[in-house]
């Protein structure tokens, strides 16, 4: 499904989409990589889209939980993200699969 333009997310930052009834949290690294995520923290509900990206690396905003954004793996701890194919199209959009995580 396409979300949108890839221009609506900065590099370094991430947003909270709506796609099919799930709230998807999408982010554009500063190197230009696109990963898409469950938009809560499993930790304590915390927004990830509001988290720092670093490389791959998301920092929720709450508690300071860090995750793997290529593997949804917790850095350091055990919470576990759920992450979505995402792919950018020739024309610049977002193309995002909610039906099979990753």
């Amino acid at each position: 499904m396409i979300i949108g333009p890839l221009s609506l997310i900065p590099l370094g930052e991430g947003r909270r989409f709506e796609v099919r009834g799930r709230a998807v949290a999408v982010f554009h690294t500063r190197a230009g990589r696109v990963f898409a995520t469950q938009a809560d923290c499993p930790h304590l509900g915390g927004p990830l889209a509001d988290g720092l990206v670093g490389g791959s690396t998301l920092i929720c905003p709450l508690h300071e939980r860090a995750f793997d954004l290529v593997t949804g793996a917790g850095i350091g701890q055990p919470c576990v993200l759920m992450t979505y194919p995402v792919r950018i199209t020739e024309d610049g959009a977002i193309g995002l699969s909610v039906n099979a995580p990753k």
